[in-house]
């Protein structure tokens, strides 16, 4: 096996998570396409400093789906589904992104597939059918119900009855979405064979969806209670904890056989999915130690507490455990969590763009992010998520993040000329591209200074992190260094203004939350004041003590 480039793209990019359905419509129909995207590409990248910058897609599924959780529930792999349009279409988007330098991954489902798979119809056929092994099939359990205490994660039991065969089987989500059996190696051959026809068409990766579960306990045996658990307060999904129907031992070497087929080709890279703590990331970094081309997403910033003491312990431990070919990466958002900025609130979402865009690793934008999109109001009779129809009321529902890109103030927001899939909610009236890229002062205008900053810019690229001690503990501040290039970064995440102390010439100021007197100039030793949620970057001379 060839040793990876010295310099592999995935070390460079600013990777953008596109969600297809909501991005842009081409043909009229209220949901976004394949074309919609190929139309927009020169704002994510033209070449030039007046995009967005971004160096890598990914797209959410567009495989073949009957969309009972909006492609999550794939039909055919290998086929693009026509509501995104046609393969031509695809080929097309992976030329072009290609011809602006922009890599392209997809989103790769292999936990489960459609109930209306090929796949799933033969193996429900009868229990003797040759595919009856692809998924996972159970007898009824001793009192004639379940075959064990497992769970979906959208509610209700993992399992369902198949009336003709007598048997019950299992769906970690919707029972429309049946689990793949990974332990029957006919099942590993076809899914590798599903990751060989796209990187055979040229796509540079993929992230892996609901890689924990993969592998399930060969005994089928009872989940673990969870003690913390109270109906009707916490989320069904957690009434047991997953000790047996997620997480087992035979995952790592699944995920190594994953980064065995990608490193076939040169240059490729895998995202998992996975909710992890410092020493589960650590693990699953491990998992593919033969060929470093692996990362599982890193989503601790999303559950953190508001403190600059939280992130920088998180951060120090984060970045403790890493090998020399582990690459980290920082996640702000996703098409299963509340926008950024409903989060944390939109002056606090600023100072974690500047963060996430100086901080070492993969860059992760969800699309809008850079906009300061906040969360859309979801009527009763404008709800699209299964989720939130099958646990109703309870705030779990992912279509408030999910709603259409606002490409102007005009009706339909310039997503589309008829009624989008789901509302553009109020916000993008002044929350759009057109109009913040008239503001100077905009979340867009921010975003795309810091992420060209972050490509021009080795020491933020490759460099070296450590953090630093400024003297306020409301303050979190590092230094981001190459032999050539040193910055440091000054975060302050309270309220009111933060004073710190300076040991040495800052340097110049080249980013920040705010536009701050004397931008550009080299500062001076001693007390310097940072405004309320205020974030600064600055380019230091080597040797300065900071």
């Amino acid at each position: 096996m060839e040793p990876p480039p010295k310099d592999p793209w995935y070390r460079r990019a600013t990777l953008y998570h596109l969600y297809p359905l909501s991005f842009a419509d081409s043909n009229g129909d209220g949901y976004g396409d394949i074309r919609g995207i190929i139309d927009h590409l020169d704002y994510l990248n033209n070449g030039n400093s007046d995009s967005l910058g971004i160096t890598a897609l990914w797209l959410s599924p567009i495989y073949l789906s009957p969309m009972a959780d909006w492609g999550y529930d794939v039909a055919d792999h290998t086929a693009i589904d026509p509501r995104f349009g046609t393969m031509a279409d695809f080929d097309e988007l992976l030329e072009k992104a290609h011809e602006r330098g922009v890599k392209l991954l997809l989103d790769f489902v292999p936990n489960h597939t459609s109930e209306l798979h090929k796949w799933f119809t033969q193996s429900r056929a009868s229990q003797d059918n040759p595919k009856r092994d692809w998924y996972i099939w159970a007898d009824p359990g001793k009192d004639g119900g379940y075959p064990n205490n497992w769970v979906s994660y959208f509610g209700g039991p993992a399992w369902s009855l198949d009336k003709k065969t007598g048997q019950y089987y299992l769906h970690t989500f919707l029972p429309q979405q049946p689990d793949l059996n990974w332990r029957n190696a006919d099942v590993r051959d076809a899914m590798f064979d599903v990751l060989r026809f796209w990187l055979n068409k040229g796509v540079d990766g993929f992230r892996t969806d609901a890689v924990m579960g993969l592998v399930k306990d060969d005994q089928l045996r009872d989940d673990a209670p969870n003690p913390n658990w109270r109906a009707g307060v916490n989320d069904p999904g957690d009434e047991f904890i997953r000790i047996h129907s997620s997480g087992q031992r035979e995952l790592s070497n699944v995920l190594g056989s994953f980064c065995d087929v990608l490193a076939e080709k040169e240059n490729k890279f895998l995202l998992s999915e996975a909710y992890l703590n410092v020493p589960g990331l650590h693990k699953m970094y491990g998992a593919c130690v033969r060929h470093p081309v692996h990362a599982p997403f890193n989503f601790n910033l999303i559950g953190l507490p508001w403190s600059a003491v939280a992130y920088r312990d998180f951060i120090d431990s984060y970045e403790a455990i890493l090998g020399p070919e582990d690459w980290p990466n920082y996640v702000l958002g996703n098409h299963d969590r509340h926008r950024l900025v409903s989060r944390l609130g939109p002056e606090r979402a600023r100072l974690m763009a500047v963060l996430e865009m100086t901080m070492r690793g993969l860059a992760v934008v969800y699309y809008g992010e850079e906009l300061g999109l906040p969360d859309t109001p979801i009527g009763p009779t404008e709800v699209r998520d299964p989720w939130e129809q099958r646990v109703t009321g309870r705030g779990y529902g992912r279509d408030p993040e999910r709603t259409p890109m606002p490409w102007n103030s005009e009706n339909g927001g310039g997503f589309t000329d008829a009624t989008p899939w789901l509302p553009m909610g109020s916000a993008s009236a002044s929350l759009n591209v057109e109009s913040e890229r008239r503001d100077p002062e905009s979340s867009l205008n921010l975003y795309q200074h810091l992420i060209h900053l972050r490509a021009e810019s080795p020491a933020l690229i490759e460099g070296d992190y450590r953090s630093v001690d400024l003297g306020n503990g409301y303050v979190y501040g590092y230094v981001r260094e190459t032999e050539r290039q040193k910055f440091l970064v000054m975060l302050n995440f309270d309220f009111n203004p933060a004073t710190v102390t300076l040991r040495g010439q800052v340097g110049k100021w080249v980013a920040g939350t705010h536009k701050v007197e004397g931008d550009g100039l080299s500062g001076v030793a001693g007390e310097l004041e940072l405004g309320s949620y205020e974030g600064r970057v600055y380019e230091l001379m080597q040797g300065d003590k900071s």
